[in-house]
């Protein structure tokens, strides 16, 4: 056992030395990485910035399409042959359709590689020819994303902090029953572990139903081919030390270091490790509307997920000696055409307070990082309505329940983000200023001009943030 991962390790270093050595003299490509809690738009996101990178009328801000230096640009296999592919075509023929529809979320890793052929700029511009950038998207589940907080924890402390989390979120009735049953010193049977099991995953569906963020292990929200697996058969119990060997809580100790070898390192070995700039998304909105506890439980589940990065400078040397970081991370507040444009100021002073934690990290790793408010998909036009004698301004779209039109005010977000992450971080129960509504709009019906993209908020802006320096 310890020969083989010796020799796995030396081998996964020969690959890494030999992409290293020979990526200075092949054409360069990007890793980019997007990753987001459950409904933050991973999959819209990644289909209107293709959409938008491919046909660019819509793309003022990203200055190498603003001034022409991108002549072309077209989608292309992956070099990964083992991952699915990103499904673009159909997606982007859901949302341009007759009668449109939002894509189906993420359910498993999957890869798009678009390049691009730029103009060379500066002064011996004219000497150059075009030469070709590639930009690999890779797309992540967020229900796995969540599992990268657990690879520093013990089962104890695991199980200490998700019980203390649950005693303040709604459901989960089912398991603090079974739990309440169960004697963590009794010896190990397979049915009452597969029923603290189950009662478990019920409890974090319920929990994610109502908008909470941290409902970890991912893979009990999305199982794939591991389900019923015994590394997904284990549920948190009370730390006890002195619980004896072949015990219930002693089984479920291991079975969730198995679940961090075998299932999440991995997923970060082979994905989150390579990755040269990443996105993260944030349904803030949605988290707002939630309540306090949802948004603190956003802040403590981004920042442990976001601890795992290994944020900083990129470099030829840093690459051949085994040292890739994250350059270039944009933290994006979604579905920013919820709002009119006059309080995306506040949503995006939000979501920076929101992810401080994170961001100052990253920053003092040497990483650039920025904070903004997008919508991968525009799906409503804005509008100033009177009501009350008050002049409101709203947003207009179809509503995605019943089809018909309406406006939509979502209520005022402060100027200050600590009058809500204040009430949230002291447990509160509701906001005390009142509450925040949401509404979900179908896609708009599009008649896009030959060159233009998919209306969007700020992919243009995102796009250069993430690649610009490249281009």
């Amino acid at each position: 056992m310890v020969i083989g991962t010796i020799a796995e390790g030396i081998a996964r270093g020969v690959e890494t030395v030999v992409e290293s050595v020979t990526a200075p003299f092949a054409e360069p490509a990007i890793r980019l990485g997007v990753t987001g809690l459950s409904r933050a738009g991973k999959t819209v996101f990644i289909t209107g910035l293709v959409a938008n990178l491919m046909d660019r009328g819509r793309m003022p801000q990203l200055r190498a399409a603003a001034s022409g230096a991108i002549r072309s640009a077209w989608l292309q296999p992956q070099p990964d042959d083992t991952v699915a592919r990103f499904d673009f075509e159909s997606h982007m023929a859901r949302l341009t359709a007759a009668e449109p529809s939002w894509p189906e979320g993420t359910r498993a890793v999957s890869e798009l590689r678009l390049s691009l052929k730029v103009a060379p700029r500066g002064m011996l511009a004219g000497l150059q020819g075009l030469r070709t950038l590639h930009l690999d998207i890779v797309d992540y589940p967020g229900e796995w994303l969540l599992d990268l907080g657990l690879l520093d924890k013990t089962y104890a402390g695991w199980s200490a902090d998700v019980l203390a989390r649950a005693e303040g979120r709604p459901g989960g009735g089912a398991f603090r029953a079974a739990l309440a049953a169960a004697d963590g010193r009794a010896g190990f049977d397979e049915v009452a572990a597969r029923g603290l099991a189950a009662a478990w995953a019920e409890g974090l569906a319920e929990a994610k139903a109502a908008g909470f963020s941290d409902c970890s292990p991912g893979r009990f929200l999305l199982p794939g081919d591991l389900a019923g697996s015994p590394v997904l058969t284990f549920a948190p119990l009370p730390p006890d030390a002195g619980a004896p060997r072949g015990s219930l809580w002693r089984e479920f100790a291991r079975r969730f270091e198995s679940y961090k070898r075998l299932v999440v390192m991995p997923f970060f070995r082979d994905h989150f490790a390579r990755i040269d700039r990443q996105v993260v998304l944030v349904d803030v909105l949605g988290a707002i509307h939630a309540g306090p506890r949802a948004v603190e439980d956003m802040r403590t589940a981004m920042a442990e997920i976001l601890a795992v990065f290994r944020p900083g400078r990129n470099a030829w040397l840093a690459r051949l000696l085994g040292g890739r970081r994250v350059e270039r991370i944009l933290f994006a507040a979604t579905k920013a055409d919820h709002l009119h444009h006059v309080q995306h100021p506040q949503l995006t002073a939000i979501t920076a307070a929101l992810l401080r934690e994170a961001k100052d990290r990253a920053d003092f790793a040497g990483a650039r990082t920025e904070a903004m408010s997008i919508a991968g998909l525009r799906a409503t036009v804005e509008d100033i309505i009177r009501h009350e004698g008050e002049d409101l301004p709203v947003v207009r779209g179809r509503r995605l329940d019943t089809g018909t039109q309406a406006a939509f005010w979502p209520g005022r977000l402060p100027e200050d983000p600590a009058h809500l992450l204040s009430p949230a971080r002291e447990g509160a129960e509701r906001w005390l200023d009142g509450d925040f509504a949401v509404m979900r709009f179908a896609p708009a019906r599009l008649s896009l001009k030959p060159g233009e993209g998919p209306p969007h908020v700020r992919l243009d802006k995102a796009a250069e943030f993430l690649i610009g320096d490249r281009l």
